[in-house]
């Protein structure tokens, strides 16, 4: 927990660098509240679901595993060029441990905006998974306690990536609505840029439970499912606002070259592919010049196929985002000055 404090302090510190600087632009669409004090607080959650599909058995062509959930909370101060975030570690798990286990998670991330370029780093780490319903193969589970507890099962998901918004007018600070907030509707194609690192393992036996696994196919009987992969990504952006709602998201589609692993008894077997990447972001709210009060959304769904066996992961994270704006004051004029004639 130490560590994961000192990397989200390092985090913060070199955001607060890079904001430095970045010049403040002025933007007809755009309502800016750069000099004013803002303080905000987020709170939400971070889950990493997936699934392996294979033809395990006549009934069962699925196995989905979950993560226990751990809420967090992050404060925030911002003011002209200075930013301070401080994230205070996961709250505890607020699923049944008795069904889902308990899951250690870090999240660390970094994005800042330069010119028509939007730039996000993220961290993901969780330890800690269930097998759901696995009561229809072990016998030593009932109706009441369906899942199989699998503490050992950890999850990695390293990218970074980089959107490419057509129109000068799309900001991503004003989309996020802390500093500034839109004043009627943009929109914009764009291009996604993006690298991964992601995957599954476990230290005890195979992913896939023993009762389950195919003989004549070392896949099911692997420890580890990875991939690094590069790519392009097309989409769409769109924020509206209406009275005092912003709403805005955007969507996009596109195949990634793929270089993908598995590992059975030690043994890294690899192979070079295409896979499908989506990139999904919804969010809206309520914003006047003091408060603002968002719900944000964000999807990303992460893919490995070997043939007929196939990897899903969705990482996805649901937060509220809000805060206050201090009225900035007026200047005021030095009496003395004043009276001076020109």
């Amino acid at each position: 927990m130490h560590l994961s404090w000192t990397l989200r302090t390092f985090i913060s510190s070199l955001c607060l660098l890079l904001t430095m600087h970045l010049p403040a632009q002025t933007n007809p669409n755009i309502l800016d509240f750069s000099d004013a004090k803002i303080i905000s607080a987020e709170t939400g959650y971070t889950s990493a679901p997936f699934t392996i599909h294979y033809p395990l058995t006549s009934e069962i062509n699925k196995i989905t595993f979950k993560n226990n959930l751990a809420p967090f909370l992050r404060l925030g101060f911002n003011y002209k060029w200075f930013v301070l975030r401080l994230s205070i570690p996961n709250i505890g798990n607020i699923r049944n441990a008795s069904n889902y286990g308990r899951s250690r998670q870090y999240n660390l991330g970094m994005d800042f905006s330069f010119k028509k370029v939007y730039y996000d780093f993220e961290f993901k780490y969780i330890q800690g998974f269930s097998i759901q319903d696995a009561n229809r193969w072990d016998s030593t589970l009932d109706e009441v306690h369906r899942n199989s507890i699998q503490p050992k099962i950890q999850s990695l998901n390293i990218s970074a990536n980089a959107w490419y918004f057509h129109n000068k007018d799309f900001k991503m600070g004003a989309l996020l609505g802390k500093r500034s907030y839109y004043k009627n509707l943009v929109h914009t194609w764009y291009v996604k840029g993006t690298m991964n690192f992601f995957g599954v393992d476990t230290k005890n036996g195979g992913l896939i439970p023993s009762a389950l696994q195919d003989e004549q196919n070392s896949k099911t009987m692997s420890s580890t499912f990875s991939a690094f992969d590069v790519g392009f990504v097309p989409g769409y952006a769109y924020v509206n606002r209406f009275k005092n709602w912003q709403i805005a998201g955007w969507a996009g589609f596109g195949p990634v070259i793929q270089a993908k692993y598995y590992q059975v008894n030690g043994d890294f077997r690899g192979f070079l592919g295409l896979a499908p990447r989506y990139d999904i972001r919804i969010m809206g709210g309520y914003t006047t010049p003091k408060h603002f009060l968002f719900v944000v959304t964000d999807f990303d769904n992460k893919s490995i196929r070997f043939n007929e066996l196939i990897y899903r992961q969705s990482f996805y994270t649901i937060k509220l985002v809000g805060g206050y704006r201090f009225p900035i004051k007026e200047s005021k004029k030095s009496d003395f000055l004043d009276r001076i004639k020109l």
